[in-house]
Parts: C-alpha cells; sequence; structure tokens
C-alpha cells in the first residue's frame, strides 16, 4: 500500500485507550493455521490482514497460514474437486492445528431460502467437520458466518433480499459452532452495519465496498479480518508510552521498553523499543478514510498512544529516527496521540511486513493453482523438484516476514514550535 500522510485529526488518530481485561490471544506459538473456503478466501485479503496481523503483533509466535480458498465452492466441492479431493490435497497435508471454514455464499444458489438446499449444505458442512476430526480430533475449528450480499447500497434482487438468506444461513452455523465447542466469527453484521453507514454518508462510495454484491474490496476484508481476529481475541494496543516531561519520568510503558529519556533546552528525547507493530493500511485512500470512520478498527485493533504531560509551549514537533511525523499542541500530547495509523518508520516496516506475506502466498498460489492441481499425473522428475523448490521459496519468505517484524528500537524527539500566529 502506498503511504500519503493524512491529517490526524480526520480519522480520529487522538484518541485515550480504555483499560479493560484482555483475554489471552487464541493462536498459540506453532500453531498452523489452514484457512478454507470459496471465492471470499480465494481473494487472499482478509486471509492475510488476519496473517499480517498476527506476524506484526506477536512477532515471537511462530503461527504458519496456510490460504486454501477456491472460487465457486460449496460444502461439496466445486471446481477444485469434490470435498474429499479438496480436504485431501488443500487441508490435510498441511496439519492445521487451527482450521477456519468459510462457506456459504454458493450454497444458497444466490435465490430465496429453500429448505432442501439449506439442508445440502447443513448436512455437508457437518460432512467437512467430521472429516477434519477423523484426521485430526485436536484440531481448533473457526467457524465463518458467511460474508454479505450487498443488500444495502442497491435493491435487492428478489423480496427479503439475498443476505437474509445468508444470515439464516450463519444462525446455523453460529449454533453448529457452539454444539461442537468451536470458535465463531460473524463476518456479516459488521459489513452490513460499516454498508449501512457509508451508504448514509457517500452511497456512491459505499457501492465500492461490495463492488459486485459479493466480492469484498481490501476495505471490506479489513472489516472481515477484524472480525476474525475479535473471535481470537486480539489486543487492540501496539504499545503505550506516557511521559512525565516536567519530572523527565516514564509513568507508563506497556508492550515497549523506553530508555535513556533526557530534556534539554526544551527538547525531550528518549529511544523506545516497541514489541508490536500497527496493523498497515492507507487512511489516504477515501474509501478507507469511510470505512474506518464508520466501523471500530482502530479502536479494536490499533491503538499505540503516546501520552506526554508537563509540557511547556503551545506546540510541539515529534520527530521518529529523525522523520517528522507531525505537529501537536500541548494539550492534543497531555490527551494522547495514537501513533497507529501515522506514517511512522514502525508503520512503514509493518507496510514491509505486509509486502512479504503478500509475496509468500503468492508463491504458494502459484505452486499450487498453477502448478500442483493442473500438472496433476505427471511424472517428470522435475515437477516433483519444481514444487520442492518452490516450498523452500514460501518457506524462506516467511523467514524474511517474521525477520521483517521483530522489534527495532526507535530514536524518539518532540521539538518546542514557534507559537501559532493568530
Amino acid at each position: 500500500m502506498k503511504w500519503i500522510r493524512i491529517a490526524a485529526v480526520v480519522l480520529g488518530f487522538l484518541m485515550p485507550v480504555a483499560a479493560r481485561a484482555q483475554p489471552a490471544f487464541s493462536l498459540q506459538t506453532g500453531d498452523r493455521v489452514v484457512f478454507y473456503g470459496d471465492s471470499i478466501t480465494d481473494q487472499r485479503l482478509y486471509t492475510v490482514y488476519v496473517e499480517t496481523y498476527v506476524v506484526t503483533r506477536f512477532p515471537q509466535l511462530a503461527a504458519s497460514f496456510t490460504h486454501s480458498g477456491w472460487g465457486g465452492d460449496r460444502v461439496s466441492g466445486g471446481g477444485g474437486g469434490t470435498i474429499e479431493v479438496r480436504l485431501e490435497r488443500d487441508v490435510f497435508p498441511y496439519q492445521p492445528t487451527v482450521m477456519t471454514i468459510m462457506l456459504g455464499m454458493n450454497d444458497g444458489a444466490y435465490r430465496a431460502f429453500d429448505d432442501e438446499i439449506f439442508a445440502r449444505f447443513t448436512q455437508g458442512y457437518q460432512h467437512i467437520i467430521e472429516s477434519v476430526q477423523k484426521a485430526d480430533p485436536q484440531v481448533r475449528f473457526t467457524l465463518i458466518e458467511p460474508s454479505p450480499f450487498d443488500d444495502i447500497t442497491r435493491a435487492p434482487n428478489f423480496e427479503g433480499g439475498y443476505n437474509a438468506v445468508l444470515i439464516r444461513y450463519g444462525e446455523w452455523v453460529k449454533d453448529y459452532a457452539q454444539k461442537i465447542g468451536a470458535t465463531v466469527a460473524d463476518l456479516n453484521t459488521p459489513v452490513v452495519e460499516v454498508l449501512k453507514k457509508a451508504n448514509a454518508i457517500d452511497p456512491k462510495l459505499a457501492q465500492r465496498i461490495v463492488p459486485d454484491r459479493v466480492h469484498p474490496g481490501p476495505e471490506g476484508h479489513l472489516i472481515m479480518a477484524e472480525a476474525i481476529l475479535k473471535a481470537w481475541n486480539a489486543p487492540a494496543l501496539v504499545a503505550e508510552v506516557e511521559i512525565n516531561a516536567k519530572k523527565k519520568r516514564v509513568v507508563k510503558a506497556a508492550n515497549t521498553e523506553v530508555k535513556d529519556l533526557k530534556r534539554s533546552s526544551g527538547v525531550l528525547t528518549w529511544n523506545q523499543t516497541d514489541r508490536a507493530l500497527p496493523m498497515p493500511y492507507d487512511p489516504a485512500n477515501p474509501l478507507t478514510a469511510l470505512v474506518m470512520r464508520c466501523s471500530d478498527f482502530v479502536q479494536a485493533l490499533d491503538q499505540e498512544p503516546l501520552r506526554v504531560t508537563g509540557l511547556k509551549g503551545e506546540r510541539y514537533e515529534l520527530k521518529i529516527d529523525d522523520e517528522t511525523i507531525g505537529t501537536f499542541t500541548t494539550a492534543q500530547l497531555a490527551e494522547g496521540v495514537n501513533l497507529a495509523g501515522l506514517a511512522t518508520p514502525m508503520m512503514k516496516q509493518a507496510m514491509e511486513v505486509e509486502t512479504l506475506t503478500e509475496k509468500h502466498n503468492t508463491v504458494h498460489y502459484g505452486r499450487w493453482r498453477m502448478i500442483q492441481v493442473p500438472l496433476a499425473g505427471i511424472t517428470a522428475p522435475s515437477l516433483q523438484r519444481t514444487l520442492d523448490d518452490l516450498n523452500t521459496l514460501d518457506g524462506e519468505l516467511v523467514e524474511e516476514q517474521r525477520s521483517a517484524a521483530l522489534p527495532k528500537t526507535r530514536k524518539y524527539e518532540l521539538l518546542p514550535q514557534p507559537a501559532a500566529e493568530h
């Protein structure tokens, strides 16, 4: 994503973080996650965002992620083969400890609710779960209530609309998840809420959130990723620092380490090593800005507050690693400035991680969809060597991704600025 600076006040980056008890994050060290689903998973957007969040927020976790969505899939399978073929080829070899399942969009047949069609869905869904459990009873499932068909920014195609059908499918998924002790993530409700709010503000722009009414664009996928991460008890906090400049004292340092705090000639400096990175996205994009405005994404997942009290004067320039981040009033700094979403070196580092996430998934996709599947049955020895080499490349990119997410020490400076002219 290309970064363009945007005024912090537009997106509400000046906000406090409410203290609250935080349950443990669901993923564990060494977990192997397989994302399974239809074309919406095949877009490799919400899945890349989830993976990027985990790698940047928990750089030591060393979880692995495999993206196994196939366009057009139903619970019975589809263009990639029957469900038995799909599971045997696209799930079991990766030995998942965590499997997410997102199906239903195609299963409902894009028509009014039909009991017979629904019965095929529920039976097929249970068959998937039972097949995976038979292969490994220890797999932890995250069952996903299907994302919406956009009946908000366009008129429904029939009375009640197709999304009402998907909601009924999602209700069954939720009940079934509770029955088998699985985690459930609702990817329908939060996207619909964003669509409603965005449509009230800018109807034309709102239509781009789910451009073809089925497949969300990147901004819609951010909200879907948020829903999964919330279901996994993802923390909002990146890092939090509070400094009393008058007393030259670090009042608070959460998920970070602050050293060498000094004040000289009104300039406050310190070194800071955060244990996590902010979530990378481009709030300068008008559609992203609209989605952020209409959601709780920043508050729920992307909090990196810096508070500095005891400052004299009216305004201060904040520099990190000699880069100007912005100029803030003394009152804003005392209230707290959320650095997440600003053009900081930490944001740029997170974007590098996301780029590597996309690259390693591109390698996996090419290996799987362009070589392994279409050339199945070929006995040429070079085929297996090629597949093995691509596996190695994928692994090397993952190592680069994890390395890129490791903490770095940053130099902070707060420099007093002349009083604003009135």
